[in-house]
């Protein structure tokens, strides 16, 4: 059968959402579609929607506008957090023919008929509580790595925060099912897999295994170097799996930890699950089991009521915790959340100047780290990737240094141990230009 129509994806927000972006396109794929580049003309436009970034409507604007520059006649689907939560606003963006709740995304196809452009656009959205079947996904094209999705939705309820209104409630897939994924992408030649989801150490909601169980069962699976975690909360972070990281066969020694604030009072208004003892524990924790592990934490300034002295309290604990990097997120307002009544509203100017001195301490707490690799003067194991920039390439050691070295095509997607050798000026870690090759064996060593 000839390939008749081209379809192009653009993926906003997370790593849960480009790795559903990529399980979509294989429907596509599997119904005689070309997935083909943006630029390259196609009959279709999928885009795949975040809720939790600030302007997601001028983004998603964006989009569209230079998809109909390439094609005007092109059909437009949106999909994604965004589309569940405000299906109406999206459906009046100009050139939008199609818009796709969470319980419709997956069943994109069902409703594409026609590709002809509508004069008023399709909403098929439904109710997040009917939301409860989980589909598995994860992303490909990458060589060197994949997402891949264990769990989805979220009972949390942060009152700042709109993704359970956007994905419903907590799920997950079989342990068989995920372990046979990791199997299908291991066979494609990929080394590292980040395992992805919105509440991941709450994995197990409504099967029989827990977290524990799914990394156990993963870490056994052959053709995989790595595994990552990509985010999980400090109060589902027990002892138990700290510890099997730590001498585990492939689960790589860094973990991303969201703190979100260093005031227990603010910890509470967000509705948070734990104090920040707790949180200062985990991390004490970790290093002693893993010294050189490296810990990312989600910070978010200018939440309503966030004094000058709570967010002073949050700066010191911060600085004074061994951890590797911050990722800042400024508060902003989200409807139907209870934030976004709450009094106390922190000004815009206030949360920019905030935002920018924890951004400062990022950068330094991420070069003290790096600095802390080199002097101990230890051989690690890199995996690059295949990017060139200015005859340079770069790759990641287990603990998620990025090193650079002179770009060679041969060295993508491959492990091998290097020494380090001091920092560049642009903040990434030379390495030594002798690369000494290590067979997949010995790549599971260190």
């Amino acid at each position: 059968m000839p390939i008749s129509k081209k379809v192009a994806f653009y993926t906003l927000g997370c790593k849960l959402n480009y790795s559903e972006t990529s399980a979509i396109s294989r429907l596509f794929e599997d119904n005689n579609y070309k997935i083909v580049e943006f630029t390259d003309t196609p009959d279709v436009y999928v885009v795949n929607t975040c809720s939790v970034t600030e302007n997601a409507d001028k983004k998603c604007r964006k989009v569209v506008k230079e998809a109909l520059k390439i094609n005007s006649k092109a059909f437009v689907v949106i999909v994604g957090c965004y589309a569940q939560l405000k299906p109406k606003e999206i459906s009046e963006i100009p050139g939008v023919d199609m818009v796709l709740g969470a319980a419709e995304k997956f069943n994109m196809l069902s409703h594409i008929d026609e590709l002809t452009k509508l004069d008023k656009p399709v909403i098929k959205e439904g109710a997040i509580a009917d939301v409860d079947t989980f589909i598995g996904a994860y992303s490909f094209g990458d060589r060197t790595r994949t997402f891949l999705k264990v769990q989805d939705g979220c009972d949390y309820s942060c009152s700042f925060c709109t993704i359970p209104l956007a994905r419903g409630a907590s799920r997950s897939d079989t342990v068989e099912n995920i372990v046979s994924s990791a199997q299908n992408i291991a066979k494609e030649g990929v080394k590292e897999i980040v395992l992805s989801g919105v509440n991941i150490g709450d994995y197990g909601k409504n099967v029989e295994n827990d977290f524990l169980d799914l990394i156990t069962e993963l870490d056994k699976v052959e053709g995989i170097s790595r595994f990552r975690i990509s985010s999980i909360e400090p109060n589902l972070l027990d002892n138990k799996i700290i510890e099997f990281v730590a001498q585990s066969r492939a689960f790589v020694p860094h973990f991303h930890i969201p703190l979100q604030s260093g005031s227990n009072e603010i910890l509470a208004a967000m509705r948070r699950r734990y104090k920040r003892e707790l949180y200062s524990d985990r991390v004490e924790t970790i290093k002693k089991m893993m010294p050189d592990c490296c810990i990312g934490v989600d910070v978010i300034v200018g939440f309503p009521g966030e004094t000058d002295a709570h967010f002073e309290d949050t700066y010191k604990f911060l600085s004074d915790l061994d951890i590797s990097y911050l990722h800042v997120f400024t508060y902003s307002e989200r409807q139907n959340t209870l934030a976004a009544e709450m009094k106390d509203v922190v000004p815009n100017n206030v949360r920019a100047q905030r935002s920018k001195r924890l951004h400062i301490l990022s950068d330094k707490k991420r070069l003290e780290f790096y600095r802390n690799q080199v002097a101990k003067n230890q051989v690690h194991n890199v995996l690059f990737e295949s990017e060139e920039k200015n005859g340079q390439m770069h790759g990641f050691t287990d603990n998620y240094v990025k090193v650079k070295v002179k770009f060679d095509p041969l060295l993508t997607n491959q492990i091998k141990e290097v020494n380090l050798t001091g920092i560049a000026e642009d903040g990434l870690v030379k390495i030594a230009e002798s690369i000494i090759p290590t067979s997949h064996k010995e790549a599971q060593k260190n």
